[in-house]
Protein backbone atom coordinates (compact mmCIF):
# COMPACT_ATOMS: atom_id res chain seq x y z
CA UNK A 1 0.00 0.00 0.00
CA UNK A 2 1.03 3.49 -0.29
CA UNK A 3 0.44 6.43 1.25
CA UNK A 4 0.67 10.40 0.85
CA UNK A 5 0.33 13.03 2.64
CA UNK A 6 -0.40 16.42 0.72
CA UNK A 7 -0.41 20.27 1.64
CA UNK A 8 -2.64 22.76 0.72
CA UNK A 9 -1.22 25.68 -1.29
CA UNK A 10 -1.44 29.29 -1.70
CA UNK A 11 -0.97 31.15 -4.75
CA UNK A 12 -0.80 34.38 -6.31
CA UNK A 13 -0.24 35.98 -2.66
CA UNK A 14 -1.04 39.09 -3.55
CA UNK A 15 1.19 40.37 -7.02
CA UNK A 16 2.29 36.46 -7.90
CA UNK A 17 -0.21 36.07 -10.55
CA UNK A 18 -0.02 32.71 -11.96
CA UNK A 19 3.83 32.15 -10.80
CA UNK A 20 4.29 32.10 -7.09
CA UNK A 21 2.58 29.75 -4.57
CA UNK A 22 3.43 28.28 -0.86
CA UNK A 23 2.82 24.97 0.85
CA UNK A 24 0.53 25.65 4.25
CA UNK A 25 0.18 22.94 7.00
CA UNK A 26 -3.28 21.95 5.65
CA UNK A 27 -3.08 18.15 4.81
CA UNK A 28 -5.09 15.49 2.35
CA UNK A 29 -4.36 12.14 2.84
CA UNK A 30 -4.61 9.48 -0.20
CA UNK A 31 -3.74 5.79 0.03
CA UNK A 32 -4.02 3.64 -3.13
CA UNK A 33 -3.36 -0.57 -3.69
CA UNK A 34 -3.50 -2.43 -6.90
CA UNK A 35 -6.02 -5.02 -6.62
CA UNK A 36 -7.39 -8.01 -9.01
CA UNK A 37 -10.92 -6.21 -9.02
CA UNK A 38 -11.86 -3.33 -10.45
CA UNK A 39 -12.19 0.52 -9.21
CA UNK A 40 -12.82 1.07 -5.85
CA UNK A 41 -12.46 4.69 -4.41
CA UNK A 42 -13.09 5.63 -0.60
CA UNK A 43 -13.48 9.65 -0.09
CA UNK A 44 -14.12 11.02 3.63
CA UNK A 45 -12.86 14.13 5.36
CA UNK A 46 -14.22 18.07 3.83
CA UNK A 47 -16.67 17.84 0.99
CA UNK A 48 -16.51 14.34 0.78
CA UNK A 49 -19.91 14.30 -0.43
CA UNK A 50 -18.79 16.46 -3.44
CA UNK A 51 -15.96 14.09 -5.19
CA UNK A 52 -16.99 11.51 -7.42
CA UNK A 53 -16.45 8.12 -6.54
CA UNK A 54 -15.83 6.38 -10.14
CA UNK A 55 -13.02 7.34 -12.96
CA UNK A 56 -14.33 10.79 -13.38
CA UNK A 57 -12.43 11.08 -9.40
CA UNK A 58 -9.13 13.49 -10.18
CA UNK A 59 -6.87 11.31 -7.81
CA UNK A 60 -7.66 8.60 -9.86
CA UNK A 61 -7.09 10.40 -13.49
CA UNK A 62 -4.51 11.79 -12.53
CA UNK A 63 -2.73 8.04 -11.55
CA UNK A 64 -4.08 7.25 -15.33
CA UNK A 65 -0.90 10.39 -16.85
CA UNK A 66 1.47 7.99 -14.85
CA UNK A 67 0.65 4.88 -16.16
CA UNK A 68 0.22 5.99 -19.81
CA UNK A 69 3.24 8.07 -19.96
CA UNK A 70 5.26 4.45 -18.51
CA UNK A 71 2.94 1.81 -20.46
CA UNK A 72 1.75 0.18 -17.29
CA UNK A 73 -1.97 -0.49 -16.00
CA UNK A 74 -2.94 -2.21 -12.96
CA UNK A 75 -5.98 -4.66 -13.22
CA UNK A 76 -7.49 -2.98 -10.38
CA UNK A 77 -6.88 0.01 -7.63
CA UNK A 78 -8.65 0.57 -4.15
CA UNK A 79 -8.39 4.49 -3.33
CA UNK A 80 -8.70 5.78 0.27
CA UNK A 81 -8.84 9.69 -0.11
CA UNK A 82 -9.18 11.64 3.27
CA UNK A 83 -9.57 15.36 2.77
CA UNK A 84 -8.17 18.29 4.84
CA UNK A 85 -8.21 20.80 2.34
CA UNK A 86 -11.91 22.03 1.50
CA UNK A 87 -12.70 22.58 -2.25
CA UNK A 88 -13.46 25.35 -4.38
CA UNK A 89 -11.57 28.03 -1.80
CA UNK A 90 -8.66 28.61 -2.59
CA UNK A 91 -6.49 26.86 -1.00
CA UNK A 92 -5.20 24.27 -3.96
CA UNK A 93 -7.60 21.04 -3.11
CA UNK A 94 -7.17 20.03 -6.85
CA UNK A 95 -3.39 20.53 -6.86
CA UNK A 96 -3.41 18.38 -4.35
CA UNK A 97 -5.47 15.34 -5.78
CA UNK A 98 -3.45 15.84 -8.72
CA UNK A 99 -0.05 15.77 -7.04
CA UNK A 100 -1.18 12.91 -4.93
CA UNK A 101 -2.77 10.89 -7.75
CA UNK A 102 0.92 10.86 -9.81
CA UNK A 103 3.47 10.54 -6.55
CA UNK A 104 1.35 7.31 -5.51
CA UNK A 105 0.89 5.91 -9.34
CA UNK A 106 4.42 6.62 -9.69
CA UNK A 107 5.62 5.28 -6.23
CA UNK A 108 3.23 2.01 -7.10
CA UNK A 109 5.37 1.33 -10.11
CA UNK A 110 8.65 1.60 -8.39
CA UNK A 111 9.40 5.48 -9.03
CA UNK A 112 10.61 5.48 -12.65
CA UNK A 113 9.67 9.48 -12.47
CA UNK A 114 11.69 11.93 -10.94
CA UNK A 115 10.46 14.80 -8.95
CA UNK A 116 10.90 17.12 -12.40
CA UNK A 117 9.04 15.24 -14.54
CA UNK A 118 5.91 14.57 -11.67
CA UNK A 119 5.94 18.28 -11.61
CA UNK A 120 5.81 18.36 -15.87
CA UNK A 121 2.68 15.87 -15.58
CA UNK A 122 1.00 17.84 -12.95
CA UNK A 123 1.12 21.26 -15.10
CA UNK A 124 -0.22 19.57 -17.47
CA UNK A 125 -3.00 18.47 -16.24
CA UNK A 126 -3.98 21.68 -13.86
CA UNK A 127 -2.91 23.59 -16.90
CA UNK A 128 -0.11 26.13 -14.87
CA UNK A 129 2.56 24.99 -11.59
CA UNK A 130 1.70 27.57 -9.38
CA UNK A 131 -0.10 25.16 -6.60
CA UNK A 132 1.36 21.61 -7.91
CA UNK A 133 4.82 22.90 -7.61
CA UNK A 134 4.66 23.77 -3.69
CA UNK A 135 2.35 21.04 -3.20
CA UNK A 136 4.93 18.94 -4.47
CA UNK A 137 8.37 20.72 -3.12
CA UNK A 138 7.10 22.47 -0.05
CA UNK A 139 8.13 25.42 0.64
CA UNK A 140 7.82 28.79 -1.84
CA UNK A 141 8.05 27.85 -5.15
CA UNK A 142 8.62 30.94 -8.14
CA UNK A 143 7.73 28.99 -11.61
CA UNK A 144 7.61 30.13 -15.07
CA UNK A 145 5.66 27.78 -17.81
CA UNK A 146 7.21 28.47 -21.27
CA UNK A 147 5.19 26.48 -24.03
CA UNK A 148 5.86 22.57 -22.44
CA UNK A 149 8.73 23.46 -20.09
CA UNK A 150 8.15 24.72 -16.30
CA UNK A 151 11.09 26.05 -14.90
CA UNK A 152 11.41 26.86 -11.33
CA UNK A 153 13.21 27.95 -7.66
CA UNK A 154 11.93 27.08 -4.90
CA UNK A 155 13.25 28.01 -0.94
CA UNK A 156 12.18 27.94 2.35
CA UNK A 157 8.77 29.47 4.17
CA UNK A 158 10.33 31.79 6.51
CA UNK A 159 10.02 29.78 10.34
CA UNK A 160 8.18 33.09 11.89
CA UNK A 161 5.12 33.57 9.23
CA UNK A 162 1.37 32.70 10.36
CA UNK A 163 -0.86 32.03 8.09
CA UNK A 164 -4.52 33.23 9.44
CA UNK A 165 -6.79 31.69 6.57
CA UNK A 166 -10.32 33.23 6.77
CA UNK A 167 -12.73 30.59 4.61
CA UNK A 168 -16.09 31.15 3.68
CA UNK A 169 -18.93 28.57 4.01
CA UNK A 170 -19.72 29.44 0.27
CA UNK A 171 -17.43 28.24 -2.70
CA UNK A 172 -16.15 30.07 -5.56
CA UNK A 173 -15.14 28.46 -9.01
CA UNK A 174 -11.40 29.17 -10.63
CA UNK A 175 -13.69 29.58 -13.85
CA UNK A 176 -15.91 32.01 -12.61
CA UNK A 177 -12.61 33.89 -10.74
CA UNK A 178 -10.76 33.74 -14.11
CA UNK A 179 -13.82 34.99 -16.13
CA UNK A 180 -14.34 38.32 -14.37
CA UNK A 181 -10.18 39.37 -15.02
CA UNK A 182 -9.68 42.12 -18.06
CA UNK A 183 -8.39 40.82 -21.41
CA UNK A 184 -5.57 44.02 -21.63
CA UNK A 185 -4.38 46.02 -18.30
CA UNK A 186 -2.90 48.97 -17.87
CA UNK A 187 1.30 49.61 -18.63
CA UNK A 188 1.67 51.03 -15.87
CA UNK A 189 -0.47 48.32 -13.77
CA UNK A 190 1.80 45.74 -14.74
CA UNK A 191 4.82 47.85 -14.13
CA UNK A 192 3.77 47.44 -10.74
CA UNK A 193 2.94 44.28 -10.02
CA UNK A 194 6.58 43.77 -11.53
CA UNK A 195 8.08 46.02 -9.25
CA UNK A 196 5.91 44.27 -6.45
CA UNK A 197 6.25 40.59 -7.38
CA UNK A 198 10.23 41.12 -7.46
CA UNK A 199 9.70 42.60 -3.96
CA UNK A 200 7.78 39.87 -2.32
CA UNK A 201 10.46 37.20 -3.63
CA UNK A 202 13.24 39.35 -2.32
CA UNK A 203 11.66 39.69 1.08
CA UNK A 204 10.47 35.87 1.23
CA UNK A 205 14.38 35.06 0.55
CA UNK A 206 15.89 37.41 2.59
CA UNK A 207 13.73 37.22 5.58
CA UNK A 208 13.05 41.11 5.75
CA UNK A 209 9.43 40.53 6.40
CA UNK A 210 8.87 44.01 7.12
CA UNK A 211 8.77 44.58 3.16
CA UNK A 212 5.75 42.26 3.05
CA UNK A 213 3.13 45.34 4.12
CA UNK A 214 4.18 46.85 0.58
CA UNK A 215 4.77 43.79 -1.02
CA UNK A 216 1.43 41.97 -1.50
CA UNK A 217 0.19 45.09 -3.15
CA UNK A 218 -1.78 43.89 -6.24
CA UNK A 219 -3.45 45.33 -9.52
CA UNK A 220 -3.80 42.27 -11.61
CA UNK A 221 -6.76 39.90 -10.19
CA UNK A 222 -7.48 40.81 -6.59
CA UNK A 223 -9.55 44.02 -7.46
CA UNK A 224 -11.06 42.32 -10.25
CA UNK A 225 -11.92 39.23 -7.89
CA UNK A 226 -13.12 40.98 -4.74
CA UNK A 227 -16.31 42.00 -6.33
CA UNK A 228 -17.67 38.84 -6.77
CA UNK A 229 -18.41 38.56 -3.41
CA UNK A 230 -19.88 41.45 -1.32
CA UNK A 231 -17.93 40.50 1.90
CA UNK A 232 -15.07 40.19 -0.09
CA UNK A 233 -14.93 43.42 -0.89
CA UNK A 234 -16.02 45.02 2.93
CA UNK A 235 -13.19 43.13 4.28
CA UNK A 236 -10.89 44.08 1.98
CA UNK A 237 -12.12 48.00 2.20
CA UNK A 238 -12.15 47.14 6.06
CA UNK A 239 -8.70 46.20 6.01
CA UNK A 240 -6.99 49.25 3.89
CA UNK A 241 -9.05 51.34 6.42
CA UNK A 242 -7.12 49.43 9.05
CA UNK A 243 -4.02 50.28 7.51
CA UNK A 244 -3.68 46.38 7.47
CA UNK A 245 -1.54 45.76 4.05
CA UNK A 246 -0.84 42.04 4.81
CA UNK A 247 -3.96 40.41 3.65
CA UNK A 248 -4.25 38.61 0.33
CA UNK A 249 -6.89 35.84 -1.61
CA UNK A 250 -5.63 32.77 -1.34
CA UNK A 251 -4.93 31.71 -5.18
CA UNK A 252 -8.60 32.46 -7.12
CA UNK A 253 -10.41 32.96 -3.54
CA UNK A 254 -12.62 33.58 -1.93
CA UNK A 255 -10.22 32.05 1.52
CA UNK A 256 -8.63 35.23 2.53
CA UNK A 257 -5.02 35.31 4.25
CA UNK A 258 -4.02 37.52 7.04
CA UNK A 259 0.36 37.03 7.36
CA UNK A 260 1.21 38.24 10.58
CA UNK A 261 5.06 37.64 11.96
CA UNK A 262 4.81 40.05 15.12
CA UNK A 263 1.97 41.98 14.99
CA UNK A 264 -0.50 40.41 17.22
CA UNK A 265 -2.62 42.76 18.22
CA UNK A 266 -3.72 43.76 14.54
CA UNK A 267 -5.15 40.34 14.52
CA UNK A 268 -8.11 41.65 16.37
CA UNK A 269 -8.51 44.51 14.05
CA UNK A 270 -8.90 41.08 10.91
CA UNK A 271 -11.36 39.21 12.97
CA UNK A 272 -13.47 41.92 13.73
CA UNK A 273 -13.67 42.71 10.14
CA UNK A 274 -15.93 39.51 9.90
CA UNK A 275 -18.79 39.68 12.60
CA UNK A 276 -21.42 41.48 10.61
CA UNK A 277 -21.13 39.33 7.38
CA UNK A 278 -23.94 37.68 5.62
CA UNK A 279 -21.48 33.96 5.61
CA UNK A 280 -20.22 31.98 7.58
CA UNK A 281 -16.42 32.10 8.11
CA UNK A 282 -13.63 29.52 9.79
CA UNK A 283 -10.71 30.34 10.57
CA UNK A 284 -7.26 28.58 10.51
CA UNK A 285 -3.91 29.32 11.95
CA UNK A 286 -1.68 27.81 10.00
CA UNK A 287 3.01 27.59 8.79
CA UNK A 288 4.91 26.96 5.99
CA UNK A 289 4.71 23.43 5.16
CA UNK A 290 8.51 23.28 4.07
CA UNK A 291 8.10 19.52 3.24
CA UNK A 292 5.49 18.94 0.32
CA UNK A 293 4.31 15.74 -0.26
CA UNK A 294 5.26 12.97 1.74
Amino acid sequence: MIKVSVPATTANIGPGFDCIGMALTLYNEIQVEETNKDLIIEVTGRDAENIEKDENNLVYKSMLKVFDKIGYRPKGLKIKQHNGIPMARGLGSSAACIVGGVTAANKLCGSPLNHDQLLQLATEIEGHPDNVAPALFGGVVVSSQDKAKTSYVRFPVPESLKFIVAIPAVSLSTKAARGVLPENILFEDAVFNVGKASLLVAALMSGELDKLDVALQDRLHQPYRVKLMDSLEKIFNGCRDQNLNNVFLSGAGPSIIYLNWKKDEEEKGFYSLFKEMSETWEFKTLKGDNKGIV
